[in-house]
């Protein structure tokens, strides 16, 4: 958990704007180990610029020396700046490997991830950060306020992960002074273990404070997703939760476009390096095929399947309310040099979060780093086409798209926003920040927004 107490605030992201006094690539080595901190991530960060530089230039000469370089500078377990570019180096090292399949693949192919070890990782974010519980907080008391009055409620969760948030909400709901409603939730999740867990935690809470509950496990990936599945009935009020998800549809996007622009599907900034893969055949192809505002003039190949498409069928579910979190970061851009410059300053905040308020040599730590950021930043930056999921986008893009799919904006309320500044601020470190941007509250570390989250509708 986050520790009591005050933090330091000192950021490596001032070390951005000071990239300038950086100095030059030289031949000699022995000097680099003799560097003081900050002028050792100026350096990390020129280093990293020049490596990328020489990566979409396919000058794969240079780079391998740069990253020798880099090696001898950056530390998994040494400070803010030599942990990023620890991960970041090996997310350019991977993008270069690409550029021959078969040896990428024979590197990873013993590589396994278990459920477990995805489940913990999940829980340490959860418990290190507060960024997931303020979202809880400010959607469960979305919900609780739209669904005022009504007996039959159903929440779609688009990211089943954690089930801290609805015991939340059982509890208020158990509360209520018309009585409890009933209550179903419908969760989405790749992995079965991640449900079944989830619906043992949620079915012992709901017997212990006797609300009529069901709980609906649908195993799918979102690009997936059956809505039959989902089970909507008529009569019930529709809530839907999406916490980082919707991003990883934007993939879908890349590929319709490119698609229906065959000169969009010409490499450059040196993603020739990359090998595109087709799409797998997903349900949705069914779905959407009659959806002529989001498919005209369009393959009705999956691939032409897109996030309007996928806003578009849950507008169809007519929801009472859909809160969405999603990463406040431009994170979808086509080079590799936008991409890993704006990387380098989320994630930076990201890192520096944690240097401030967990020691460096905390095992919890070392596991987030590596297991969740380190493999969203090589998804960002060694990956193109489908594979790359990690499209992060800035809260004004998300209020776009969800405008012209006939989502209407709800203002979260005064109420939510003051219980989740008063839960930042229990915290007890000043570098986290709440703003309300029209509406919606976006979380920052310091100066850096990170975290978005916004409330809609179903506009008739």
């Amino acid at each position: 958990m986050l520790q009591e107490g005050s933090c330091s605030v000192s950021s490596p992201l001032k070390l951005f704007s000071m990239m300038s006094a950086s100095p030059s690539l030289g031949s000699s080595h022995s000097w680099l180990k003799e560097l003081k901190s900050e002028e050792r991530g100026l350096y990390l960060i020129h280093l990293l610029l020049t490596c990328a530089n020489q990566v979409a230039d396919c000058n794969l000469e240079n780079a391998n020396a740069t990253l020798e370089q880099i090696s001898m500078l950056a530390s998994p377990d040494g400070d803010t700046m030599q942990r990023i570019a620890a991960y970041f180096t090996e997310a350019l090292a991977d993008r270069i490997l690409k550029a021959w399949p078969g040896l990428h693949k024979a590197l990873n192919s013993t590589r396994m991830v278990m459920v477990s070890e995805e489940i913990l990782v999940q829980k340490l974010f959860f418990e290190l950060f507060p960024f997931l519980k303020v979202a809880y907080i400010l959607t469960n008391q979305a919900i609780v306020e739209a669904m005022e009055g009504e007996k039959m409620i159903h929440i779609i969760d688009l990211n089943a992960a954690e089930p801290a948030q609805w015991i939340a909400l059982l509890q208020v709901l158990s509360t209520r002074p018309e009585g409890p409603p009933h209550l179903r939730i419908t969760s989405v999740h790749p992995k079965k273990e991640v449900l079944d867990q989830i619906a043992r935690r949620l079915i012992e809470e709901a017997e212990k404070l006797d609300i009529p509950f069901q709980f609906n496990p649908v195993v799918s990936k979102l690009e997936n997703l059956e809505f039959e599945k989902l089970r909507v009935k008529t009569g019930e009020a529709l809530a839907i939760s999406s916490i980082l998800q919707l991003h990883t549809l934007l993939a879908l996007d890349d590929e319709t476009m490119k698609r229906k622009s065959p000169l969009l599907s010409k490499p450059s900034n040196g993603t020739h390096l990359q090998r595109f893969h087709p799409m797998n055949q997903t349900s949705l192809g069914d779905l959407f095929e009659k959806d002529t505002r989001s498919l005209e003039s369009t393959s009705s190949s999956p691939a032409s399947i897109t996030i309007e498409s996928f806003l578009n069928a849950l507008w169809r579910l007519s929801p009472k309310v859909m809160v969405v979190t999603e990463q406040d970061s431009n994170h979808n851009g086509s080079t590799l040099m936008d991409r890993l410059l704006e990387a380098l300053y989320s994630y930076a905040a990201l890192f520096d979060c944690l240097e401030s308020t967990v020691p460096r040599t905390s095992l919890e730590r070392l596991r987030v780093e590596k297991m969740l950021f380190g493999e969203e930043i090589k998804n960002i930056i060694a990956c193109e086409g489908l594979e790359r999921k990690e499209r992060h986008e800035k809260l004004d893009k998300w209020f776009m798209r969800l405008d012209f799919t006939r989502f209407g904006h709800v203002p979260l309320s005064y109420f939510g926003r003051l219980q989740a500044r008063r839960f930042l601020q229990s915290c007890g470190c000043g570098g986290y920040k709440m703003k309300e941007e029209n509406g919606c509250v976006v979380i920052y570390w310091q100066d850096r927004s990170l975290f978005s989250i916004s409330a809609w509708r179903a506009m008739k």
